[in-house]
């Protein structure tokens, strides 16, 4: 296909696309299989907002397919010069986009690496010793979410165990909002990997909607589902809320559970530095989630929901437990800044 410049930007260059591009069709592919994104390190993104904020982030653009010149003007032409500029019909891209109302914009970017990414200065000023650990989340809208939550509150940084949902699937990417190039998420880690994603000393505590108080055999005994990330607990072990961690019991595998002393999640726990973990809908917290927390002495956090009411989605949990976490933090600056300045 021949090459042409842009009139409105003469420094661009770019091709149309023929008909049954084979490029095209790769688009497809990326957004679908998270195999494919792995093999080959790429990953789709669409839309203006996602894009920049993936170029500003120093994400690596390799093709960008745009339907009108009008698209490129709203991205740094500086960046975008570095990847293939394809102009396709507009009605092509409608049919590969996974969005209601396509925009007319999908790039191809090499899948970021945390380690390489230049996250923005507001965002890095703003981050706090607090990490997120999402275990068993499946629900891409979920994940999404929990992810702008984190660069909400100011995470320094995001983990997600293998249970986890692919954080580039486009359905994450969209309602992540911006987020995946906010703040770095590692995904894909067993949990004999966690720790050592994590600072020396970390406390690492676990969001739970149980009420310690309730009688035994009552709702208190999660079933897992939509706990914020529970995990099955017999009935005749309800949660202690002794300041000592409780003895382990047994789940309904054998496994050994540990229980964690158990507190609501307004009172203090954020001690730098400190990780929350949030589990999914369906599976809830595993045992190895539990006994991470254990053996930092961290705590079960526990947000009262109101009796009769199931529990709390973990997208809401993890606003909740990540912005309380995010006021502690911040009073404790505040109280150590104040000890300073006393002569």
């Amino acid at each position: 296909p021949a090459v042409e410049r842009s009139a409105a930007a003469p420094g661009l260059r770019y091709e149309k696309a023929a008909p049954g591009d084979r490029r095209l069709g790769k688009v497809v592919t990326i957004a679908k299989s998270k195999k494919f994104r792995d093999n080959h390190g790429k990953v789709l993104l669409e839309g203006h907002r996602l894009i920049k904020d993936a170029l500003e982030a120093g994400a690596v653009p390799q093709t960008l397919f745009f339907s009108t010149m009008g698209h490129l003007k709203l991205l740094p032409e500086a960046e975008i010069k570095r990847a293939s500029l394809v102009k396709v019909k507009f009605e092509d891209i409608k049919t590969w986009s996974d969005l209601v109302t396509p925009q007319g914009l999908l790039g191809i970017f090499s899948k970021p690496d945390p380690a390489k990414m230049s996250y923005p200065a507001a965002q890095l000023a703003n981050s706090l010793p607090l990490l997120l650990i999402c275990d068993n989340i499946r629900d891409p809208g979920n994940l999404g979410t929990i992810l702008r939550s984190a660069a909400g509150a100011g995470c320094e940084k995001v983990l997600l165990t293998k249970g986890c949902v692919d954080p580039w699937e486009p359905k994450v990417l969209r309602a992540g909002m911006g987020a995946h190039f906010r703040v770095p998420i590692v995904a894909s880690l067993d949990w004999e990997s966690v720790p050592t994603n994590l600072p020396a000393g970390i406390q690492v505590c676990v969001a739970d909607n149980n009420d310690p108080d309730a009688p035994a055999g009552s709702t208190a005994a999660p079933r897992g589902a939509g706990r914020a990330g529970s995990a099955p607990a017999s009935p005749k072990a309800p949660v202690k809320s002794s300041p000592k961690a409780a003895p382990e019991h047994e789940d309904e595998e054998g496994a050994a559970i540990p229980e964690l002393a158990a507190q609501h999640y307004y009172e203090g726990w954020a001690r730098a530095p400190v990780a929350v973990v949030i589990g999914g809908e369906t599976h809830g917290l595993s045992p190895a989630a539990l006994g991470l927390a254990a053996s930092t002495g961290g705590k079960r956090l526990l947000i009262p929901v109101v009796p009769g009411v199931d529990s709390l989605n973990s997208a809401t949990a993890a606003g909740i437990v990540l912005f309380e976490g995010r006021r502690q933090l911040l009073w404790m600056h505040k109280q150590e800044e104040g000890r300073h300045k006393l002569p």
